[in-house]
């Protein structure tokens, strides 16, 4: 019988965020179809809670330096070489000193490109471009997204014969029930809620002040689901801001459904983005989305909730919110054609069967 093939996955972290989400739930599915051996590059592997009992995974340890690239590269090469993996799987930006050391074991390659941080929200740093333009080059490429394909191919100059575009899948289901009990959160009024790691690329201040200039005219709430580094800075400004009676860290919730169980608007604030989880989570969900004007948000959400995607100013993230809660059957008209928009366009069936055809060498 033929072992199953060995994927080596290289993440900057393996903290809870979108990709390593999205890994688990592919690695859940698949079972024991693959091997797992995952590398957190940063030793944080929180999301290794979501990994399924049964399946083949380890987690390698790596003794990486900051700011240690070709001794980096090294490390990596000796990883590659000890574990011999039939594909190498590297994540964004923060796993390119893998891809680099690759290039002398050379190894199957893909490389997910999921988005960027802060220090690219506005403009694509040329070092990094040329970068990417040489130690991909010979890589399959996949990307979420359209505006990061367009991106690769434009921008990064790789072949389009080298990129996939796979867009990210959900369990509509699973959020259109409206079977959980809705989260609870402090006040009264109607509830404008986010699920989201706590970034800065997330502009949650942004967040803050919409949500003070809509509270100013009318009862409303604020939750915010999700943990991370900013969440002390984040509560304290809500305090000097005089919100603190009406918006509720929720932390990190495991059941997000329960989130948007509460919620009667989904805002997105971000400076960056790309294909965001939380926003098909919410369609599914059946909610209107007020949002900033990042990656394909627009072009993810159903045409109707089209006037309620923003530039990236919170005056205007303001208006769309507070139109929304002014009107609650066009409120939820939009729900209901953003629910329809993710069972016809972003069923994570697609997204399964894309993903095993490029874990196995066939996609």
């Amino acid at each position: 019988m033929l072992s199953p093939p060995t994927l080596l996955h290289v993440f900057p972290t393996f903290a809870v965020g979108g990709s390593q989400m999205r890994f688990a739930a592919l690695a859940n599915r698949f079972g024991r179809s693959f091997r797992h051996l995952i590398v957190a590059m940063d030793g944080r592997t929180k999301c290794r809670e979501r990994l399924g009992t049964g399946l083949d995974v380890a987690f390698c340890e790596i003794d990486l330096q900051p700011n240690d690239t070709f001794g980096n590269m090294r490390r990596f090469g000796r990883l590659l070489r000890k574990t011999a993996p039939d594909r190498l799987i590297t994540y964004n930006w923060g796993s390119i000193e893998c891809a680099m050391a690759n290039w002398l074991v050379r190894v199957p390659h893909i490389h997910i490109e999921d988005g960027f941080g802060p220090e690219e929200a506005k403009r694509q740093l040329r070092r990094r471009v040329l970068t990417r333009r040489v130690v991909l080059s010979r890589s399959t490429v996949v990307l979420p997204s359209r505006t990061l394909y367009r991106l690769a191919c434009d921008v990064w100059k790789l072949n389009p014969s080298r990129l996939r575009h796979v867009p990210n899948g959900i369990d509509s289901d699973r959020f259109g029930m409206r079977r959980a009990a809705p989260f609870p959160c402090a006040g009264t009024g109607p509830v404008i809620g986010t699920v989201a790691v706590l970034r800065p690329e997330k502009n949650f201040l942004r967040l803050l002040h919409a949500f003070r200039d809509v509270h100013s005219k009318m009862p409303c709430r604020l939750l915010i689901a999700g943990e991370g580094t900013m969440r002390t800075m984040l509560e304290h400004s809500a305090s000097m801001l005089g919100l603190d009676m009406d918006v509720t860290f929720a932390g990190h919730v495991n059941e997000t459904e329960r989130v948007y169980a509460a919620l009667s608007v989904y805002a997105l604030s971000s400076d960056t983005e790309q294909m965001p989880v939380s926003v098909l989570e919410a369609m599914a969900a059946g909610l209107p989305v007020a949002s900033t004007d990042v990656g394909d948000v627009r072009e993810m959400v159903a045409e109707e909730n089209g006037p309620f995607i923003t530039p990236l100013d919170s005056g205007a993230l303001a208006d769309a919110m507070r139109k929304l809660l002014s009107a609650p059957e066009q409120a939820a008209q939009i729900g209901a054609a953003n629910r329809a928009a993710v069972k016809e366009r972003y069923d994570q069936e697609r997204m399964f069967a894309a993903y095993e055809a490029l874990f196995s060498g066939s996609g």
